[in-house]
């Protein structure tokens, strides 16, 4: 956890590169001279694992779905969390009611500029509520 915290931004700054290096530490993380070696420490987040395994997976997972072909359709993640410093919309599938809880109108309606007005409100106030921190 000494690193820099990774976040979006972070991810895009690695798409620049052709290849990428992880070293994983673990339990006490790793030699000290080994640092003189690195470009660059990345943390996930303030807690410990047992190894930097399972971090390097959540950089190679979230590096890897920004390459072109990787989601199949770029759109798959122009709107997602962070794209935009906004959390994501939220999300609804079928059935349309369940338990006595319906998925919005405006979702059933067709109009997709209504819909994309929707989810981009949806989104704001998501956010506004969630991460404020995201909007400054």
């Amino acid at each position: 956890p000494q690193g820099k915290v990774y976040n979006q931004k972070k991810v895009k700054s690695f798409l620049r590169y052709k290849n990428i290096v992880l070293i994983c530490g673990h339990y006490e993380g790793f030699d000290e001279r080994v640092r003189k070696f690195v470009d660059e420490e990345i943390s996930i987040g303030d807690y410990v694992l047992t190894g930097g395994e399972i971090a390097s997976l959540v950089l190679v997972d979230s590096i890897s779905r920004l390459i072109p072909g990787v989601l199949g359709k770029e759109e798959s993640f122009k709107n997602e969390s962070f794209e935009n410093n906004l959390l994501e919309y939220p999300q609804y599938t079928f059935p349309r009611l369940y338990n006595g809880l319906k998925v919005p109108q405006v979702l059933l309606n067709g109009n997709h500029a209504e819909i994309n007005k929707w989810r981009l409100s949806e989104a704001q106030k998501r956010t506004t509520k969630r991460r404020p921190d995201l909007l400054k």
